[in-house]
């Protein structure tokens, strides 16, 4: 019987491994700061509507638009004083620093300040993780992306992810129509769910508050003993998630799984969440407290807890 769970347990790892698309190479990236202590990952929620039919572009109320664009970006810190999420807002206003461009290899830029999430849609994944590293000084270790059909079809392999909302709202943007009160969210209404901001006085600064609760429980309910040592749940699960994601070619699914239970121990007592302080704006983006980020960015480099604190 161990030998039977030892091969299993090795052939799925190696599974599991080869699913994985690594596309990014974070090697490519100029000009990089020095590593700190713990391990820190870069989450992505992309709008790449890769592989949707005409119909579920509908059903999940995604638009058609060209191009990829980042919908969410989150710093997740993985270290001995315990995990920290830090979502960043797509309209902050950043300087995009030169870069080497994915295709050509050669210097480009720098670009000047614009959006956060401009990076990404300019040059892909290293050029946003470069931008990232540039405005903040932290170094990225890993690199992880799914996008719109990816992160339903996850939700809907686990039968969905139980949320507790403490309102309703509704958005014909996202396709939201949410009562207040105990839920379970399939992944359609998962997706709306993370995606509104239109509901919202304070608009992008509340959704990632949204993207955060969420992201805690599904991580929550995907690393369980009843989908765990259920090969039944397991193996769809994982099959529905690994084929989606876009990580670095450092990643492997071990990473993979320190990221997903660090996200999930992020409601935890030792866990914190929160957004990159803003001070104000800067022609209607979000500017970040320089002073409250370099003292965040010197906590999480040293692995000490969290201090800081966001305008949220």
């Amino acid at each position: 019987m161990v030998l039977v769970l030892l091969v299993v347990s090795v052939a799925t790892y190696f599974w599991a491994d080869s699913e994985l698309r690594k596309e990014v190479d974070l090697s490519k990236v100029v000009d990089r700061p020095g590593t700190g202590e713990g391990t820190n990952y870069l989450i992505v929620g992309s709008d790449s509507r890769e592989g949707m039919s005409d119909q579920q572009k509908k059903d999940l109320h995604t638009g058609s638009a060209d191009g990829n664009r980042t919908d969410s970006m989150m710093i997740l810190h993985d270290g001995a004083s315990g995990p920290s999420l830090i979502s960043l807002p797509r309209d902050s206003n950043v300087t995009i620093p030169k870069f080497r461009g994915s295709e050509s290899g050669d210097i480009k830029g720098p670009l000047g300040d614009n959006k956060l999430n401009a990076a990404y849609a300019i040059d892909g994944p290293q050029l946003l993780v470069r931008t990232v590293e540039y405005n903040t000084g932290l170094h990225i270790d890993h690199y992880a992306e799914v996008g719109f059909s990816g992160f339903a079809n996850i939700v809907d392999s686990i039968g969905g992810v139980d949320m507790t909302l403490d309102k309703g709202f509704k958005d014909k943007w996202s396709g939201a129509d949410f009562d207040a009160g105990e839920q379970t969210l399939n992944g359609r209404q998962a997706l709306a769910f993370v995606r509104t901001r239109h509901a919202f006085a304070t608009s992008d600064l509340e959704r990632t508050k949204n993207q955060q609760k969420f992201l805690s429980a599904l991580a929550g309910q995907t690393a369980t003993p009843g989908t765990l040592l259920n090969p039944f749940r397991l193996y769809p699960t994982m099959e529905a998630g690994l084929g989606t994601l876009i990580v670095d070619k450092d990643m492997n699914p071990y990473y993979l799984a320190k990221m997903f239970f660090a996200m999930q121990d992020v409601t935890g007592s030792d866990g914190k969440s929160m957004n990159m302080p803003v001070s104000g704006s800067v022609g209607g983006n979000l500017q970040w407290d320089k002073a409250k980020v370099g003292q965040l960015v010197q906590e999480l480099k040293n692995d000490e807890p969290v201090t800081v604190t966001d305008t949220r």
